[in-house]
């Protein structure tokens, strides 16, 4: 028997699987990210999962013959690791990931991708059709894309292609995303952003009705979903959120013609009625080019961690056609 590893490095959580050869989940495991204080802290909490998905499979990690990582950013791709990640303290400058874990597996295959990228082979791979030509977008506490295109992962010479939330959609450039810079389509839509972004429309017009908490500690993006249809404001965030929304996508669209777009991330996930469909209601009336099919992930949360795993299944790539066993 043949055995794959998969691992999700995230802000919150790392998690990681092992499958048989035929892509099958047999172990399994989920920790809290570490804190730090450094970055070996974090890597070695990678490493602790990993080992325990092994034991949960029943499987020494010398059998594993290729792990794939999707993971926050930014890379430092010739060393194989996270350098300054944004969500983690600041003592954590650098988190080691592809030398350890060939370690751990005794092999030289590991594949390390950013989450997104992650996502779009894990869509790819479990796609009815496996277009060469896809994307995935996460809408969540940050906006990110993977994109699959002629059959290639789009990496980038660093491992940060995709970064598309960081496209200007507001030349105006009211709302400063958190990178620092203005008028980003993550600055407007994304989980984090959208509470800034109520805000500013109420102040925009105080005559707006709305039981919001505006000003409360613990004011989310979620509040904002749960009234819509009842709340005015509500409602207009909402619309307002479509219209930057299908900016985004159309300008994803007319960068790399895909077949399908395919969404995930918990803003999209939990709100694909008023998050998804109205994207789809309007990017036909923003692009020249063919309209993709728009839809949801079927893997919910576990679209980095199955993508994860079919890196290393396809060597890196999503790709059926390139399954070894």
């Amino acid at each position: 028997m043949v055995y794959y590893a998969g691992v999700d490095l995230g802000a919150t959580n790392v998690r990681a699987v092992v499958g048989d050869d035929e892509g099958t989940t047999i172990g399994r495991s989920r920790n809290a990210t570490p804190r730090g204080p450094t970055g070996i802290d974090v890597t070695e909490g990678v490493l602790e999962t990993l080992r325990a998905a092994c034991v949960d499979a029943g499987v020494d990690p010398e059998e594993i013959v290729a792990a794939g990582i999707g993971s926050i950013g930014p890379f430092d791709l010739a060393e194989g690791a996270v350098i300054d990640p944004a969500n983690l303290p600041d003592s954590i400058d650098r988190i080691p990931l592809t030398g350890p874990i060939e370690k751990l597996v005794d092999s030289d295959e590991v594949y390390l991708h950013n989450d997104t990228n992650a996502g779009v082979i894990g869509e790819r791979f479990h796609a009815s059709r496996n277009p060469d030509d896809m994307v995935y977008i996460t809408i969540s506490s940050g906006i990110g894309a993977g994109v699959c295109c002629d059959g290639e992962i789009i990496d980038g010479w660093d491992g940060n292609a995709g970064e598309v939330g960081h496209c200007v959609v507001d030349p105006r450039g009211r709302l400063t995303c958190g990178c620092g810079h203005d008028g980003h389509w993550e600055a407007y839509c994304s989980g984090n952003a959208i509470p800034d972004y109520a805000r500013l429309l109420a102040e925009d017009d105080p005559t707006i009705s709305t039981g919001l908490p505006l000003e409360g500690p613990d004011f989310t993006a979620r509040d904002v979903f749960e009234l819509a249809g009842d709340d005015e404001l509500a409602d207009y965030v909402i619309d307002q959120l479509a219209h930057w929304n299908a900016i985004g996508v159309a300008n994803v669209v007319h960068s790399f013609a895909p077949i399908v777009i395919s969404f995930g991330g918990a803003v999209a996930l939990h709100n694909e009625e008023l998050v998804v469909d109205p994207i789809r209601e309007r990017v036909s009336e923003m692009v020249m080019s063919n309209v993709p099919e728009i839809r949801v992930t079927d893997l919910g949360d576990d679209v980095v961690l199955e993508g994860a795993l079919a890196s290393a299944m396809t060597k890196g790539t999503g790709d059926r056609r390139r399954l070894r066993g």
